[in-house]
């Protein structure tokens, strides 16, 4: 085979070996938990523990035990405050996990299965169907060759597309050219606030 490669693996005690530090040695299933917590309690931000990729690019430690000592003499106390903010959340997540059962699961997987396939889609209608109403103008479905070209619906004749806020500042979508009048919307668990431009639509026959 051209360009043909070899393949090594290295156990993971040998590359902390050569690092100069000891492998962590978690229970199962801790990791998973402990990041969860590390998520909401955002307890290894940069504000806390500091940016990382710039203190090992100006430490530029030899090895392991050079890296701690550098590190923790600048900032000492930056271990046991991102320690305390995930502990915080670590028993946080212990008093919810034991309050679920199994009944609350099964909502939770109605709710993931039937409900959140469906959701964008119902909310898209939802918005269209309360502006119809509020500007008084007839709403119609975008046929399949229409949905295909980023258009949900009209709103009189002006073609509209309904998408969460998001939308806008996701790069992957940016070069998209949608045909048809931009509304976004945002959904939380007591409001949906809609954003868009009425005089587009207090012009529609």
């Amino acid at each position: 085979m051209p360009n043909a490669r070899t393949e090594v693996k290295l156990p993971v005690e040998e590359i902390y070996a050569r690092m100069g530090a000891q492998p962590p040695d978690f229970p199962k299933y801790t990791t998973q938990l402990m990041n969860l917590a590390n998520q909401n309690a955002q307890g290894t931000r940069p504000e806390v523990v500091g940016q990382m990729s710039e203190l090992v690019r100006e430490a530029d430690p030899a090895s392991f035990r050079e890296w701690k000592q550098w590190y923790e003499e600048r900032h000492p106390d930056a271990l046991e405050r991102a320690t305390e903010r995930i502990a915080n959340h670590v028993e946080k997540l212990r008093q919810a996990i034991q309050a679920i059962d199994r009944n609350m699961i099964r909502n939770w997987v109605k709710d993931l299965v039937l409900i959140k396939t469906v959701e964008g889609l119902l909310i898209e209608r939802a918005v269209l169907d309360y502006l119809s109403e509020v500007h008084g103008v007839a709403y119609t479905a975008a046929a399949p060759a229409e949905e295909s070209k980023g258009i949900d619906g009209y709103l009189g004749d002006v073609p509209v597309s309904v998408k969460p806020h998001t939308y806008e500042s996701k790069t992957s979508v940016k070069q998209q050219t949608l045909r048809g009048h931009l509304i976004l919307y945002r959904k939380t668990s007591k409001y949906l606030t809609i954003w868009y431009d009425p005089e587009v639509l207090e012009q529609a026959p």
